[in-house]
C-alpha cells in the first residue's frame, strides 16, 4: 500500500494505516458477511473514533458485503494489493529458501496458472483491480513484489 501511494503521490502513512488495518478484525470474525467481517471491523474502528476515510478504504475491499465499490485510488488498491500480498507469500514460503528475495515474475506466472496452488485466491479479482489501477497483470504483480522484497526483513520473509 505505501509503495503505490508513494507512486501515486498520496499520503504514504494514511495508506499504510489502511494496509494494516483492513483485516485486523478476519480471525475474530472470519465470515465475510453483513455481521461480519469487514462490517464488524468498522464498527469497532468507528467506537474508536478512526476517520471515515480510513473506514471506507476496509469496507470498500468487500463490496459484497457492504455495497462501498472502490472508488478512490487508495480503495482500488487494497483491492489490488489484498490477495496479491498473500498469494506472494505463499510463493515464497514454497521455494527452498522461504524468501521473497528468490521469488521472481516469472516463478509467480507459473503458480498463477495452477489453480490447486493457493486456491482460495481470487485471481479474477486480481486481474481485474489491477486493470481499474491502469496497470498489466504483470506490471502489478512486479511492483507489488518489488515492493515485498525491499521489506522483507519486516515481513518475515528474508534468508
Amino acid at each position: 500500500m505505501r509503495a503505490y501511494a508513494v507512486r501515486l503521490n498520496d499520503n504514504a502513512d494514511l495508506w499504510g494505516v489502511v494496509g494494516l488495518l483492513h483485516d485486523f478484525d478476519y480471525e475474530r470474525y472470519p465470515d465475510v458477511s453483513a455481521n461480519g467481517h469487514p462490517n464488524r471491523g468498522a464498527e469497532i474502528l468507528r467506537e474508536k473514533g478512526v476517520d471515515e476515510v480510513i473506514i471506507r478504504a476496509i469496507l470498500a475491499h468487500a463490496p459484497e458485503v457492504t455495497a462501498a465499490e472502490p472508488e478512490s485510488s487508495m480503495e482500488k488498491t487494497l483491492v489490488a494489493v489484498d490477495e496479491l500480498t498473500g498469494f506472494l507469500i505463499a510463493v515464497a514460503l514454497v521455494r527452498p529458501s522461504r524468501s521473497i528475495l528468490d521469488v521472481e515474475l516469472k516463478s509467480v506466472k507459473k503458480k498463477w496458472k495452477d489453480k490447486a496452488f493457493a486456491a482460495p485466491v481470487d485471481r479474477e479479482e486480481i486481474e481485474l483491480a489491477a486493470t481499474r489501477l491502469g496497470v498489466t497483470l504483470d506490471q502489478h504483480i512486479q511492483f507489488v513484489l518489488d515492493a515485498m522484497k525491499e521489506n522483507a526483513d519486516q515481513l518475515g520473509l528474508a534468508r
